[in-house]
């Protein structure tokens, strides 16, 4: 039996499939902070034997929660000698121009913490300066001194030859054994000394809380008789060892949300829809991503904090490129200094939660809002439901300030957390130069099918799907996913000047570390995939393009296809470019995937298509432009292949309901998805 366990802001979510093929689903609250607890309450919610869980799939927000919560480890970082205040002096870009008071971030390593060392390598990798040992040994003792939990070493070209890293943490380890240290060329081989070290910190930071973690739950899962082999969630759309995961967690900075994106272009593939757009609502945020012609965007040019005033910091480590923004069905309404209302960014969370869970909440949020407008029913919730106390936050913190009804208030929070997720769409579609009629919506998490077909048929999306146990379809994508490390040097060379000889054996350098890590972690050398790229530029630019380039022996016949489908992908990107213009590599990208059995999606038994046979009653419902419209509510569960629906509709699963509207009509296809005609043209 395959086990994937997804732990959100406000829900911890199970999925997994027998031997059969059977998929189920379950869904625990959230426990922080021992959040390995909400893993064991919704594995025994499951039902499931633990004993029979043979692979064991978890993703998690521990390490982005530590970061933006600060809640890491008092962190020493040991640099070059000249290059003590790189994360002060940071990059001269400011996001916000015009603001005198701008301000850059706080570095995680505050001066004192930061120590400078003798040694130098110059951009080949040579050594000028060989590494002063005794300085290292007086650095070490002054962090013990003051306390430090962690150590991050980021030396000048250290990506080309870690040499001195490599020494620097041996002595470590040999000295002080306890502490937990990273060096840069372990989490990132790709240059900007900035980024770097800042990637190099950042995973310092959370090491030791990612170490805890990781054994608590394991320690747990053995506490229960689960005998499993256990992976977790990365950031690029694969997943990894608990081993690999404890060493570099920084890779798990956004273990739980790209799951789903990935599981979206799982579930397109089977459709035959190659172009996807993943929209996901959990309770605290809502995520979003593009997947063009079926293929997954990974970058290595993430940020965490980063928004319209801030620089954030920067995490040189592969991230699958996608927008959250602070909306989700905990986001709490409330009114600004201008007298606007405005929906989150802050949450009511899993405790106390919304006021209709009943658990203390006294800040009406978008699920109250939902409830009050008749698309959620009070008899779907976990808690015994008080409307009149719903009703009451709603008149108290929001109608009343604008002498409106409660459900026009109820409605307005709707209004205003669909055009805060509409703005995110428009983020990834309409403002990258795609046209969202050529895309279909794949909705999910408990949120998602609630606000899609309203926020498709805005954005002219012409379909939506809502996925079979869409409220944990996240945990589901993990299912789907297969092992995956990326290793990503830095290799600056002229593509007109380029010996082939000498760039395959650097791709055969790079395969064989790639080989020798999957050995460790048990996998066979027939079940390793490899997909490479190319970062590409031309001569004097600053930016690079990702090419795909053919594995195998290079050739100068390869060199001059790669440089013609850089230029190709160039135009798409940027609507030009420039025949006979020097090119030139600036990394080579290796993604190594360990090939694992996936369950296949089992078709529905049933084929029946009277709506009326999982028919489950009518109420009213309080539509924009319409006021109260009665509507008729049905069982998911009843739902037979090709069964047919129109709007206005409700279609209700245990922890998750799709609203479609008056203009809409809903299919059923024959793996159980909801396809949604938006009504665009």
């Amino acid at each position: 039996m395959r086990v994937a366990t997804d732990i959100g802001g406000t829900f911890t979510d199970l999925v997994y499939v027998n031997e059969e093929g059977e998929i189920g689903v379950a869904k625990s609250h959230t426990t922080p902070p021992n959040f390995e607890k909400g893993v064991i309450d919704v594995i025994e919610k499951s039902g499931i034997d633990q004993t029979a869980i043979q692979t064991f799939i978890h993703g998690t927000t521990v390490i982005i929660n530590a970061l933006t919560e600060r809640k890491g480890v008092k962190t020493g970082l040991i640099t070059t000698k000249g290059f003590r205040y790189v994360l002060e002096i940071a990059r001269g870009n400011r996001p916000d121009l015009f603001n005198v008071r701008y301000q850059k971030p706080i570095p995680f390593v505050e001066r004192y913490l930061r120590q400078e060392v003798e040694e130098r390598l110059n951009y080949k990798g040579e050594v000028l300066s060989s590494l002063n040992k005794e300085r290292l040994k007086e650095i070490i003792q002054y962090f013990k001194e003051q306390e430090v939990e962690a150590i991050a070493v980021a030396y000048l070209h250290s990506y080309v030859n870690p040499v001195h890293e490599i020494e620097t943490v041996n002595m470590v380890k040999e000295l002080w054994p306890e502490v937990a240290v990273t060096a840069s060329h372990e989490v990132t081989k790709e240059w900007r000394e900035y980024e770097r070290t800042s990637t190099t910190v950042l995973n310092s930071y959370v090491k030791p809380i990612a170490a805890s973690y990781v054994n608590r739950l394991h320690n747990k899962l053995i506490e229960y008789e689960t005998d499993s082999q256990n992976y977790i969630m990365q950031s690029n759309g694969g997943t990894t060892t608990f081993n690999s995961a404890k060493q570099t967690p920084i890779n798990m900075v956004e273990s739980g949300p790209v799951a789903g994106i990935y599981g979206a272009a799982v579930l397109g593939e089977i459709l035959h829809e190659k172009n996807i757009i993943a929209f996901d609502i959990g309770g605290t945020t809502a995520k979003c991503s593009l997947i063009n012609q079926g293929e997954v965007k990974v970058s290595t040019d993430y940020f965490i904090e980063k928004n319209e005033r801030s620089a954030g910091y920067p995490i040189k480590v592969p991230v699958v490129d996608i927008v959250e923004i602070g909306n989700g069905g905990g986001s709490i309404a409330w009114i600004d200094g201008a007298g606007s209302l405005k929906v989150g960014p802050q949450s009511a969370g899993a405790l106390p939660g919304p006021v209709a869970y009943g658990q203390g909440g006294t800040e009406p949020t978008t699920t109250d809002a939902n409830l009050i407008t008749g698309r959620l029913s009070p008899e779907n919730f976990d808690y015994e439901v008080d409307l009149d106390k719903v009703k009451a936050a709603i008149k108290e913190k929001v109608a009343d300030h604008f002498g409106m009804s409660v459900e026009d208030a109820a409605l307005g929070i709707i209004r205003i957390a669909n055009s805060n997720m509409l703005n995110a769409l428009k983020l990834i579609s309409v403002r990258k130069g795609h046209n969202p009629r050529e895309f279909s919506l794949v909705a999910f998490g408990g949120g998602g099918s609630m606000h899609a077909p309203a926020l498709a048929k805005e954005l002219g999306v012409k379909k939506v799907i809502v996925p079979i146990a869409s409220s944990v379809f996240s945990a589901w994508g993990m299912l789907m996913t297969d092992l995956r490390h990326d290793y990503i040097q830095t290799y600056i060379r002229r593509l007109n000047q380029l010996d082939p000889s000498e760039l395959n054996k650097e791709w055969n350098s790079i395969e064989t570390q790639a080989l020798k890590q999957y050995q460790e972690e048990g996998v066979s050398e027939e079940d390793v995939l490899f997909t490479r790229f190319a970062d590409i530029r031309y001569l004097g630019q600053e930016h690079t393009v990702k090419v795909p380039v053919p594995n195998g022996e290079w050739s100068e016949e390869t060199i001059s296809e790669v440089v013609e489908r850089f230029g190709d992908l160039h135009e798409q990107h940027y609507t030009f470019k420039l025949e006979g213009t020097p090119t030139e590599i600036v990394n080579l990208h290796l993604t190594a995937f360990g090939k694992v059995l996936k369950p296949e999606l089992k078709r529905l038994t049933s084929t029946s298509r009277d709506a009326q046979e999982a028919y489950k009653e009518t109420r009213p419902v309080y539509f924009e432009g319409s006021g109260w419209v009665e509507t008729k509510v049905y069982y998911r569960s009843l739902f037979g292949q090709g069964m047919k629906i129109s709007g206005p509709a409700i279609v209700e699963e245990p922890s998750a309901s799709t609203v479609i509207y008056p203009d809409q009509s809903l299919t059923v296809d024959e793996y159980g998805n909801l396809i949604i005609e938006t009504g665009v043209e």
